[in-house]
């Protein structure tokens, strides 16, 4: 309940708290970093590109003195470490960790290959997990000993709740990293410490233009798109929403404590259509006993995990 004394009184209270952003020189990361930066927070920004991470942390300590840059490889958990503890010495503990950083990989499936499944998974997901593994007990330990409270937020996409041809690598990754922030979420509420899991759908970002980061170890990659296609997504980002306008809902949600964060409504039609099919699809015959029975301690096994009762059966 602490962290709802913390963030719901006015955006104040947010100020002087500390960020830490990965992915932050550009995109949807650099937009979180400056509406965090205007609400009076510390931002720690950190990046696998160095020069275009000095560039914009540059842009932000030109109106505050609490920005800090750290070039980081998300999937680096050394690095990740050292960079809490970078974070730490220059700002004091971290209570808002975006983990935000994420490349994309398009086309056929079944062109995929391995290197690309290595290094999109290891980005989109791994770095995710990574971020998770570092901070989360720190925030925990510091939350124990001052109720300060604290809050992950964890960049997935509209591809983490639709899935679609020529996607499929990412989409794959997003829908984990959903399901991993509903587990999370679930697990720190009652530690009064906020999870939100941010799924835009279309931004103006560089997102189609990841490969300039894939480190060479990997390879060309075996997935492609033609000319035309690319066209068209470049088209289609220009129409996005800008990063800053996706930062300031980020804000906003923070201060709501919002566990899913949806800026594109364009999507709520296709997404219903997919959960009446699901729905559709499950068994219409009335549940046994023995299912009922099941169902019930299977909630009990995991009620140790929730302070509140345990979870309900929509949850397991």
């Amino acid at each position: 309940m602490l962290i709802k004394i913390w963030l719901s009184e006015s955006m104040e209270k947010i100020e002087g708290k500390t960020s830490f952003i990965t992915g932050a020189a550009s995109g949807i990361g650099f937009g979180i970093a400056e509406a965090f930066s205007d609400a009076g927070m510390k931002v720690v920004m950190a990046d696998v590109e160095g020069d275009a991470l000095a560039e914009a942390a540059e842009k932000l300590a030109q109106k505050s003195d609490h920005i800090l840059a750290i070039v980081l490889d998300v999937t680096d958990r050394a690095a990740m470490a050292a960079a809490a503890d970078e974070a730490e010495a220059e700002f004091g503990p971290v209570h808002v960790v975006c983990n935000n950083a994420g490349v994309s990989n398009r086309g056929p499936l079944d062109e995929a290959s391995y290197e690309d499944w290595d290094w999109v998974v290891g980005v989109n997901l791994g770095g995710v997990i990574n971020g998770i593994k570092t901070f989360v007990p720190r925030i925990k330990s510091q939350h124990a000993c001052s109720g300060e409270g604290g809050h992950v937020i964890n960049t997935a996409s509209i591809a983490g709740l639709l899935a679609g041809a020529g996607n499929g690598l990412y989409a794959t990754t997003k829908h984990a990293v959903v399901g991993l922030s509903v587990a999370l979420h679930q697990e720190l509420k009652p530690l009064g410490i906020g999870v939100s899991v941010l799924c835009p759908g279309t931004v103006d970002t560089k997102i189609n233009y990841s490969s300039r980061n894939r480190p060479k170890g990997f390879g060309p990659g075996g997935m492609d798109l033609d000319p035309e296609q690319i066209a068209l997504l470049d088209r289609s980002m220009k129409l996005g929403s800008s990063s800053r306008e996706i930062g300031e809902i980020v804000v906003g949600s923070i201060l709501s404590e919002d566990l899913y964060i949806l800026p594109h409504g364009e999507f709520s039609a296709v997404y219903q259509k997919k959960m009446e099919e699901i729905l559709a699809s499950f068994s219409n015959k009335p549940p046994t006993q023995n299912q009922l029975e099941s169902m019930q301690l299977r909630a009990e096994a995991f009620s140790g995990f929730w302070n509140d009762g345990g979870p309900s059966t929509e949850e397991i």
